[in-house]
């Protein structure tokens, strides 16, 4: 692996690590505020500093700094149901065995996200953060413990899949006039991975692929704010995300004649997608605000996961996915100067096109989110946030070397999520 200074970064890994739960591998967990309206227009809204995640611009709208930390507990389920494998012996006859199903495939994540903006003067703002926009999680290996698969097995589809990443962001922005204002910042993107399987070969019991990686890479993201008037204004936002280059284990199964064997690989490159997005805000009355968010993901960008190898690229598993949107409306109703009410919906748009994979699944769903605030201080606020995600039973169909694997999958989970916020 890399060196790097694991002690630095152990507990932020271990935390972010987790099964997704948007489109693709995508998180959406920066805030318990954005969670309690279902992130409607959190590249705008600018209640406390987690808007940093979203959009640069936003910090011109502080005139005092602002602190914000907070932990989501993420409640996964991933069920596989129904399980087939269909292959055929040495003899090319066709053989199909009952795999089963597997009641939760992922495990429950506490992801973490700390915040803070300074402004400079009337003009400048300066602010950080950490935070994670992808990570993924699922094992499927018990679904052929204890099978008899005869001479091949679904080895390079069942087993452990994992991605992390952490954002580590630093951001300016500058406000032009009382309606505009710019943004930009540069992400440190630390990324691992581990992508194991298990399985029959040949009649022989290995483990096909045996991937276990870290690296760094380097994006950004650039906003815009514009301010009709307090009560109304809109945010926009674009962030570019690196392909990540990891070094470490990197191991694969190579078949000449009938003779298995592991190659070692020097590098892994797995794309990221960028992400834009566009919000506004608008205060209704004294006490009620609606706001809403259009976000697109470039998942097209993910088109395989590659090994290098002395200048040479090996596919490790094409997945050819589409563009998705996630559209979001909500509301914050103000109840007093103690206590803040928000609500949202969201419909968050699939990724899978023509290729599908047991090892990430995926569906169109929908969020029903709610929160609250309570003002400990008129400076201080502890958030409260909670959404559930309902996906949609799908099914999968998945190709290897050596068969097909069809089985159907459904996902869900629910986000708990509190933060500290502060002004000073």
């Amino acid at each position: 692996m890399k060196t790097m200074n694991k002690t630095l970064l152990a507990t932020a890994i271990a935390l972010a690590s987790t099964q997704s739960l948007a489109a693709g591998f995508q998180l959406n967990s920066q805030s318990a505020t954005g969670i309690g309206r279902a992130f409607a227009g959190d590249a705008v809204i600018a209640d406390n500093a987690s808007v940093l995640a979203r959009n640069p611009a936003a910090m011109a709208l502080f005139d005092a700094p602002a602190f914000s930390g907070g932990l989501t507990y993420a409640d996964v389920q991933v069920d596989v149901m129904d399980a087939t494998w269909y292959s055929q012996n040495l003899s090319g006859q066709p053989t199909m065995t009952d795999l089963g199903s597997i009641d939760d495939a992922a495990e429950g994540k506490i992801i973490p996200n700390i915040f803070y903006i300074h402004p400079l003067n009337d003009t400048f703002a300066v602010g950080v953060g950490a935070f994670t926009n992808y990570g993924t999680g699922t094992d499927t290996s018990s679904l052929t413990q204890g099978k008899q698969l005869g001479v091949f097995g679904p080895a390079d589809l069942i087993g452990n899949t994992e991605v992390t990443t952490v954002n580590f962001n630093v951001s300016m922005s500058a406000r032009i006039n009382k309606h505009l204002s710019l943004g930009a910042g540069l992400d440190v993107v630390y990324g691992e991975g581990v992508l194991t399987r298990q399985g029959t070969v040949l009649g022989q019991n290995m483990q096909p692929v045996d991937v276990e990686a870290d690296g760094i890479g380097f994006g950004g993201i650039v906003g815009a704010t514009y301010e009709i008037n307090e009560n109304h204004r809109f945010g926009l936002s674009y962030r570019f995300s690196p392909d990540m280059d990891v070094e470490g284990t990197l191991k694969k199964i190579a078949i000449e004649g009938v003779i298995p064997s592991m190659v070692d690989y020097d590098e892994l490159t797995v794309p990221l997608a960028d992400i834009a997005q566009f919000a506004g805000f608008h205060q209704l009355t004294n006490q009620f605000a609606m706001h809403y968010t259009a976000q697109w993901t470039q998942w097209s960008n993910f088109d395989s996961v590659d090994l290098h190898k002395d200048g040479l690229t090996e596919v490790l598993k094409d997945y050819q996915w589409k563009d998705s949107w996630f559209l979001s409306l909500g509301g914050t109703y103000t109840v007093n100067d103690k206590w803040t009410l928000r609500a949202g919906y969201a419909y968050d748009q699939g990724v899978i096109d023509e290729i599908q994979s047991i090892s990430i699944p995926d569906s169109d769903r929908q969020w029903l989110s709610a929160g609250f605030s309570y003002h400990l201080t008129p400076k201080s606020t502890i958030d409260f946030g909670f959404a559930h995600v309902m996906g949609e039973k799908v099914e999968v169909k998945e190709n290897s070397m050596f068969g097909q694997l069809v089985a159907h999958t459904e996902s869900g989970a629910n986000y708990y999520s509190i933060q500290y916020s502060h002004q000073f």
